[in-house]
């Protein structure tokens, strides 16, 4: 690298670093050490004039400077401030000349009259065909959008991407066409299966908010289905409260039988006849609630080919319909099925007979547990008062 190369390098650098307003997060000097580095790639390539390789590494570093002095014609600047840089180190101007021309090559809409130029605007682009290229692209819509520029959505920064992609840019060199458009042509394919993707998805979300409009039973069956989930959950709340009633009343009587029971036939126990026939009779009572609490009630199970035309039969209980054959159920639940209100019809009185079932079942484990509370305490009471006022009494206690 010739010393005017390293000198400018590090100016470039320099400026870029403390002079760049922070809001470009794109044409930074990130960017122009990428251009740079594509730029030697592309020399390398070519069999230039050491000369000529020095002009356009020059213009490389300096192509973007302009944007310290803002975004309006910044490329002019760009070459006001290489020009400067060149003639403060003695710069052959004639080459000066030629480098503010390799500059302004890299201007937007640009047609390169030279191989110099090409390889100046095929490295200024040169990201299009890289993996950087998505974070590159993200930079510099939000550099737009910093900058007061331009506020892009995502889809339409894609699309002005892939409009960019189809439309304006294109390799001049023939390295970068070889080696370079693979890449690019790549990232093309990947922008359009996003937007293809996104249609698609667009696409789903439209139909699914059309059958969503067109389909306003969904809020009715949500609230059949949820309220019928709930009936069946404080039913089984039912069943277990009963079932602890029988467990607990059950452990009683045991313990009657076995412990107190046999006792009772000893003279001097006979004052612990009354309290244990009220603890026993109050635990019996309680087991007998319960049980009929949770003791199902099946109907007949049948049904005509009447009941189901006029719509009297509830076909989705199983007790109407266990003694049915298959055929003549199969047939009842096509002619439901045809009929939205009397799909309807069907699921409201399967409520309203849960609802009933459950009014009964909660009715009988009130009085049942309201049984066992009474019969526990009078129980009690019963034999503290048989231990005070006739345990003493009785010889032997």
């Amino acid at each position: 690298m010739s010393k005017i190369v390293e000198k400018a390098e590090l100016y470039v650098s320099e400026i870029l670093e403390n002079k760049l307003n922070p809001k470009f997060l794109y044409h930074n000097l990130r960017h122009t050490q990428r251009v740079v580095k594509s730029t030697k790639e592309l020399l390398n390539f070519y069999n230039l004039k050491p000369i000529e390789n020095e002009k356009i590494l020059l213009a490389a570093w300096f192509h973007d400077t302009g944007y310290t002095k803002g975004v309006n014609n910044h490329e002019e600047e760009s070459c006001k401030i290489a020009t400067k840089f060149l003639e403060d180190n003695n710069y052959d101007i004639a080459a000066i000349k030629d480098i503010n021309a390799h500059i302004m090559a890299t201007k937007r809409y640009h047609e390169p009259v030279n191989l110099q130029e090409e390889i100046i605007r095929d490295a200024d682009a040169s990201h299009f065909a890289k993996k950087s290229y998505w974070e590159t692209t993200d930079y510099l819509q939000e550099e737009l959008r910093e900058l007061g520029i331009a506020t892009y959505s995502n889809k339409e920064w894609r699309d002005e991407n892939i409009k960019m992609f189809r439309n304006e840019h294109k390799f001049h060199t023939t390295y970068a066409k070889e080696n370079w458009e693979e890449g690019k042509e790549q990232n093309l394919k990947l922008l359009v299966k996003e937007k293809k993707t996104e249609k698609e998805i667009a696409k789903k979300e439209a139909l699914k908010a059309k059958y969503k409009s067109e389909s306003p039973d969904r809020g009715i069956q949500t609230l059949f289905r949820v309220t019928l989930k709930n009936h069946l959950t404080l039913s089984d709340i039912a069943d277990t409260k009963a079932n602890i009633l029988l467990s607990v009343n059950a452990i009683i009587i045991s313990v009657a039988l076995s412990n107190l029971i046999p006792k009772l036939d000893n003279p001097s126990n006979t004052y612990l006849i009354y309290p244990t026939a009220i603890f026993v009779v109050f635990s019996v009572i309680s087991m007998i609630m319960a049980v009929l609490a949770t003791r199902p009630n099946v109907t007949s199970g049948e049904f005509t080919k009447q009941d189901v035309q006029n719509k009297e039969v509830n076909l989705l209980f199983f007790g109407n319909f266990h003694k049915m054959s298959l055929q003549d159920y199969e047939w009842a639940i096509q002619e439901l099925v045809k009929d939205k209100d009397y799909i309807y019809s069907s699921l409201t009185k399967d409520l309203y007979f849960l609802g009933l079932v459950l009014n009964r079942k909660y009715k009988i484990l009130r009085w049942t547990y309201t049984i066992f509370i009474t019969g526990i305490v009078i129980s009690v009471l019963a034999f503290g008062i048989s231990f005070h006022y006739y345990g003493q009494t009785v010889p032997g206690t």
